[in-house]
């Protein structure tokens, strides 16, 4: 009798430890395989339903830390917090699927994924703001977003996610020439002429084939003129002549009280 006992107990205690609730209550998640529970983290990521979704898929992980619905788990609450507003969670848990699996044959999405989250989060702070000093931005997000796109189409050329990932870091780079540019323009206006100078041959070195680069070069003429290192704003005006149209070239030429480089004044 007493042997019985012992048994029952044990195998209650054990039907107990199978059932640990999912985290809205409605379930139990230790009696559900690891399908079960992907395709339930699934159903909440598909309806937005996101901070749900990433609970489900962060239980998964912890109950069945192996397999191919860990590591997809990790790339879904990736992509949960990305569309969910949270950039750096979601940059967190695709550096960290980066990481553990470099041979993934989804690893390519890992950056894209990665970029989209500092990109979507963190763009609008390269936009001019009225009355804020362009200095105290910080382009770092934009940096980093930039460099994630550069790394998945270096290493995955051929990847779906390849195209879109250019036309991100072609906006990106336009987007952080500008920034320079209106820390420059920032910096001549205040009459810092060397800082001004630096910061407008960033541009030129830095983003060479974006839009920003004639403004760069307007801004350096203008700083090197103030400065009287006349050989350096003459190179400066003459790579400005090479890559202005002569018919924008000769209508500043002729506008009335200004030399034509010096649209900022």
């Amino acid at each position: 009798m007493r042997h019985s006992l012992a048994v029952f107990l044990l195998l209650t205690l054990s039907a107990c430890s199978l059932l640990e609730p999912l985290p809205d209550g409605s379930a139990q998640v230790k009696q559900q395989s690891a399908e079960e529970i992907y395709g339930l983290a699934k159903t909440e990521l598909n309806d937005g339903n996101y901070e749900q979704a990433i609970k489900l898929f962060e239980s998964l992980q912890s109950r069945y830390p192996y397999g191919r619905y860990a590591q997809q788990a990790l790339l879904e609450v990736a992509y949960a917090n990305y569309r969910h507003g949270e950039a750096e969670a979601a940059v967190s848990a695709a550096d960290r699927f980066i990481k553990q699996y470099p041979n993934n044959p989804h690893v390519d999405y890992a950056y894209y994924v990665k970029g989209l989250a500092n990109f979507n989060g963190e763009i609008g702070v390269l936009r001019s703001i009225g009355g804020q000093d362009p200095t105290e931005r910080d382009p770092k997000a934009a940096q980093d977003s930039f460099a994630a796109f550069k790394e998945l189409v270096t290493r995955f050329p051929d990847s779906k996610y390849a195209p879109d990932s250019r036309l991100r870091m072609q906006y990106l780079v336009n987007a952080l020439a500008k920034h320079e540019l209106h820390v420059a323009s920032y910096y001549l206006r205040r009459g810092a002429y060397i800082a001004a100078a630096n910061r407008a041959q960033g541009v030129l070195t830095q983003y060479p084939n974006s839009p920003s680069t004639r403004d760069a070069l307007e801004i350096m003429v203008q700083a090197y003129d103030a400065m009287g290192m006349t050989d350096l704003r003459d190179d400066a005006k003459r790579v400005l002549t090479k890559n202005t149209p002569a018919s924008e070239a000769a209508a500043a030429e002729t506008k009335p009280g200004k030399s034509w480089w010096q649209f900022w004044k």
